[in-house]
């Protein structure tokens, strides 16, 4: 079985300077965790996750290491939550994601996910997203639709 057997073959995308409102509001009504980031061309530029939209609203460690009390103000980190909506994709994505190939084998993009506790991955064909592939995806064509 490969990849493409498996895959979403019409994923929900965004580009880098679409704000953080709305991949959030994209990734909340599609019921996905994360969406992958690509340029004019369908090339994969990155990947954002819906953690990656959280991140912004939390101290950095630096910040809590020197300032314990205040870091933990969380009324104030609320408050800033309209600046991080306003946010660009290319301030949070991780650039050049782990991609798999179309024709790759489903175990192959299964243990690569495994390695790198991912739950979802882009397939790619020439650097151009083709598709998603997730964990569920693979169970249910390795589990479900070849009758294990």
């Amino acid at each position: 079985m490969i990849v493409s057997d498996v895959m979403t073959h019409t994923p929900l995308t965004c580009n880098e300077d679409d704000t953080l409102r709305q991949i959030t509001e994209k990734m909340v009504m599609r019921r996905c965790g994360s969406i992958p980031v690509v340029d004019d061309k369908h090339n994969l530029t990155g990947i954002v996750t819906i953690r990656d939209t959280m991140l912004p609203l939390y101290p950095n460690f630096g910040e809590y290491v020197h300032d314990a009390v205040h870091a933990r103000d969380f009324e104030n980190m609320e408050e800033n939550y309209k600046k991080v909506l306003c946010m660009k994709v290319k301030e949070v994505m991780t650039e050049n994601p782990l991609s798999v190939e179309a024709d790759s084998a489903v175990l192959k993009a299964a243990s690569f996910m495994g390695v790198k506790n991912l739950r979802r991955m882009p397939v790619t064909e020439n650097g151009k997203l083709i598709g998603m592939v997730s964990i569920g995806d693979i169970a249910r064509g390795l589990y479900i639709h070849q009758g294990l």
